[in-house]
């Protein structure tokens, strides 16, 4: 059963990884999908395999650090299908240094990105939704490293523990118009992002270290996002959904 038939989803920083997830799951589940990334070539793709899935998909170019092309994604979002109903603020990006290292531009662009940008995604499409009166879903991909410190990303980690209480924040304020939001925080997903970072050989390593023995996927991030996005979580908002495989719970000691 598709929970999502003709609903209209915008998910930013669509086109690859967790991005890329979320737009394919919430399409088999029947949404209508406008795929966001930086460049609308890298969108094609994810829109072509959307409309295999006999789904209506839109890619569109927008970078969410600026509140104007945000202003712009949102209004193709409404000529192209005349309404909006699910919002996933994903588009993200990390630039790792150490602290004492930090060259304040990477510290800058990440900021912009992964905590401004979301707020412009988040608020100006809380915006359309309660012009429309009919309540909706925001989903906002935190990360686990809203709560645990890793080094060289700090940058990275003040943005995700912003934007939960971000979503914490509106989830309060939209409560009166039954507008659900909902953050999800991955653990350690296998992405394109994630492979700039670390070799096949350090990304094994890691995995046996994972309470499941194993990396997220971005699929799994998806489901995720498909459930809070339906109405079998309608009575579900300002919570913390952690899809991390039990990272958190605990590292995986060594046997004796």
């Amino acid at each position: 059963m598709q929970s999502l038939l003709g609903k209209v989803a915008v998910v930013t920083g669509g086109a690859r990884g967790i991005g890329r997830g979320i737009a394919l799951c919430l399409a088999q589940e029947g949404a209508n999908i406008v795929v966001n990334d930086l460049r609308a070539v890298d969108s094609r793709g994810v829109v072509l395999e959307i409309e295999q899935m006999a789904q209506l998909a839109l890619a569109f170019e927008a970078d969410v650090s600026d509140r104007g092309q945000v202003t712009a994604l949102y209004e193709a979002a409404l000529s192209h299908f005349g309404r909006l109903d699910i919002i996933v603020a994903n588009a993200a990006i990390s630039i790792r240094e150490p602290v004492l290292d930090a060259n304040w531009q990477n510290v800058l662009r990440t900021l912009e990105v992964s905590q401004f940008g979301v707020f412009h995604t988040c608020q100006l499409g809380a915006q359309q939704l309660v012009k429309q009166g009919k309540g909706g879903k925001i989903l906002i991909v935190s990360s686990i490293l809203a709560e645990i410190p890793m080094p060289t990303s700090a940058a990275y980690n003040m943005a995700k523990a912003a934007i939960s209480h971000l979503g914490r924040t509106m989830a309060a304020e939209l409560a009166c118009h039954r507008i659900n939001v909902n953050i999800i925080a991955p653990g350690h997903i296998d992405t394109p992002g994630e492979r700039q970072f670390a070799s096949e050989e350090q990304l094994q390593q890691a995995s046996q270290n994972i309470p499941w023995g194993r990396l997220g996927t971005a699929h799994a991030i998806g489901r995720a996002v498909a459930y809070l996005a339906s109405e079998d979580a309608d009575y579900i908002t300002g919570t913390t959904l952690v899809v991390d495989g039990g990272y958190r719970m605990g590292m995986r000691l060594p046997s004796d």
